[in-house]
């Protein structure tokens, strides 16, 4: 049994070594080197992907983009900028949606771990930075809704549908929201992380009891603002468009994207032979919320698809014909590739219990759902910003060497801040001897 085991040192500094930044520094340098590339090879033409004229029936692709400003080969790097912010916003922020509903169910299994979760949010002030950048510079030529004479009744480009949503839609409030989700998120995640740290150094039981208030005040601020952000920040670019579970569906794709990582983290940490104290129950465990969520994305991705499928209304459908169809068929690689690697690669490779167990597997799984979720931003952005000048280029590839390399040096930074093992959480007897 593992409460049989001899109990390891609670001790543990993290140490973010100078190889390690060097090689994170070199990451970021590559990611420029990339992206200046593909920017030269955009301005100069050789990089856009030319097609033939698509032609649209059922309205066209009006719903989402006909009304845009003329494509312009900087869209295509500002689209890459938004693409990489949203998904690590999300990536960052599900590490305090974690903490959160583990205070308010009072677990102890994750406490041995709770400082990697702890960390992610740490990079929300970058992303909200570039996210407000990329709106100021480029909103006009991304987001339709932005385009003044759609709400100019004697205009030839006025339009009914996105002028009743101009109550929402509208930049002084949209720039308001946006504002506010990183505000709040970031504010309670600092506040959170103090109680932590106090709580390592004074002990008791006041801090955790803050805590868990203060998890729970996320968790409805967080209920409303997922779904309110998703719309802002992907749903709101095919400005026609709605879905009623598009807020579930991001969240459910930031959710699994954020277990992977916590899980991809724990498992490195255990190999350079830190986290002495997290046993195979605790990766069977992060094996399961893996294998359950991923299920669970599934799950609200099809019910949107069939829903739509069904009915078959023009206006619903064409979502999903750009994505299967349109622009030359350039999005139907990634829109399988994200059903793929988001559903049948965890499904297959999570589902006996030994497999939640192995280092080797746990990362391999953790790394499809990484990749595959970053396909599924990809399938909900790009078509509605770049159209058929989509594509995967030195550009992609660059942003998202520049994005993941600044995500990782937060984060491990974050860990030199504290130690590993929090100390004198209340419930840290029960995660030591955690066993299933």
């Amino acid at each position: 049994m593992a409460s049989a085991h001899a109990i390891p040192s609670l001790d543990e500094e993290f140490e973010f070594t100078a190889d390690s930044k060097r090689r994170l520094m070199i990451g970021i340098g590559a990611g420029v080197a990339l992206v200046a590339i593909g920017a030269y090879l955009l301005a100069s033409g050789a990089g856009s992907h030319e097609t033939h004229a698509v032609a649209h029936s059922a309205g066209g692709h009006e719903a989402h983009g006909a009304g845009h400003h003329a494509y312009k080969w900087t869209n295509r790097l500002w689209a890459n900028v938004w693409l990489n912010a949203i998904y690590f916003t999300g990536a960052a922020v599900i590490g305090m949606f974690f903490i959160s509903y583990n205070y308010l169910a009072q677990a102890g299994w994750s406490s041995a771990f709770k400082r990697i979760p702890e960390a992610l949010p740490a990079f929300l002030p970058f992303t909200g930075i570039a996210i407000i950048a990329v709106f100021f510079l480029a909103g006009q030529d991304l987001f339709h809704w932005t385009n003044p004479a759609l709400y100019d009744v004697k205009s030839p480009e006025f339009d009914p549908i996105i002028n009743g949503k101009k109550g929402f839609l509208n930049t002084p409030f949209y720039l308001t929201r946006i504002v506010a989700y990183f505000g709040l998120w970031y504010f309670m995640w600092r506040m959170i992380r103090n109680y932590s740290l106090q709580e390592d150094l004074e002990g008791g039981t006041a801090y955790y009891d803050k805590s868990i208030k203060l998890g729970t005040a996320f968790l409805l601020v967080f209920g409303v603002t997922s779904s309110t952000s998703a719309w802002d920040f992907v749903m709101s670019i095919d400005t026609h468009w709605f879905s009623t579970m598009f807020g579930w569906y991001t969240l459910a794709s930031w959710h699994v994207t954020g277990l992977a990582i916590i899980t991809l983290a724990v498992v490195t940490l255990k190999e350079q032979g830190y986290l002495k104290i997290v046993n195979d129950s605790h990766l069977q465990d992060l094996g399961k919320f893996m294998f359950a969520f991923s299920i669970f994305w599934t799950y609200v991705w099809f019910a949107q698809f069939m829903l739509i499928y069904y009915a078959n209304l023009p206006e619903e459908t064409i979502y999903y014909r750009e994505r299967f169809s349109g622009f030359g068929g350039i999005y139907k690689a990634p829109f399988f590739v994200n059903l793929f690697l988001n559903f049948v690669c965890p499904f297959l490779i999570l589902m006996t219990r030994d497999s939640k167990r192995t280092y080797i597997i746990l990362k391999i799984a953790a790394w499809c759902i990484i990749i595959g979720h970053y396909f599924d931003f990809y399938v909900n952005i790009m078509p509605g910003t770049v159209g058929e000048h989509g594509g995967f280029g030195p550009v992609e590839f660059g942003m998202i060497l520049i994005f993941a390399c600044g995500f990782i040096w937060t984060v491990s930074s974050q860990l030199t801040k504290a130690n590993l093992i929090p100390k004198n959480h209340p419930m840290l007897e029960e995660a030591i001897h955690h066993d299933i």
